[in-house]
């Protein structure tokens, strides 16, 4: 059975489920990661190709990933938005959705010019525009809710290992 992690960009996905690989042993891989090692840095991707190019990559990097067993899976901000996606991610694991506020997301994500649907101007608008819509989406698709804010990364962890120590 795998775990993937999923929620909005800065929800602390990569972060929490390398803590998680390394405590409990299992392999740890992000879907944008994989995409980028294989396919080049993703804002390329967005500016040359477009953004349903890069959703195709992620659809096929989570077949590829999900045909194996007992890793953890960061999935990137946008991947469950497809409901195909979620449908192979669930055949193969337990979806769990990392919550975080605005605030959270904000301070987080401030320094950071690597995501390409936050490139411009104003990031509060930017991360309001994916808050409106993307929640209930992570929430229908999630097997567990965890609330990251005021957590350490260490904390957050040990939460979605117990849930899987409950799940067995």
């Amino acid at each position: 059975m795998n775990l993937i992690l999923c929620g909005m960009m800065g929800a602390g996905k990569t972060t929490v489920g390398i803590k998680i690989a390394k405590k409990s042993g299992r392999r740890w891989y992000d879907t944008d990661e994989v995409i980028a090692q294989k396919y080049g840095k993703i804002t390329d991707i967005f500016a040359k190709k477009g953004e349903p190019y890069f959703r195709d990559l992620e659809t096929q990097t989570v077949k590829k990933l999900s045909a194996n067993d007992n890793l953890v899976i960061s999935v990137g901000g946008g991947l469950v938005l497809r409901e195909e996606n979620v449908a192979i991610l669930k055949q193969s694991g337990i979806i769990v959705y990392l919550r975080a506020t605005k605030q959270t997301l904000l301070y987080r994500l401030r320094e950071d010019s690597t995501r390409p649907l936050l490139q411009g101007e104003n990031l509060a608008d930017k991360v309001d525009g994916l808050l409106s819509t993307r929640p209930p989406i992570y929430e229908k698709a999630a097997d567990y809710i965890v609330c990251v804010d005021k957590k350490t990364p260490d904390e957050i962890a040990d939460e979605i290992l117990g849930i899987m120590t409950k799940k067995r």
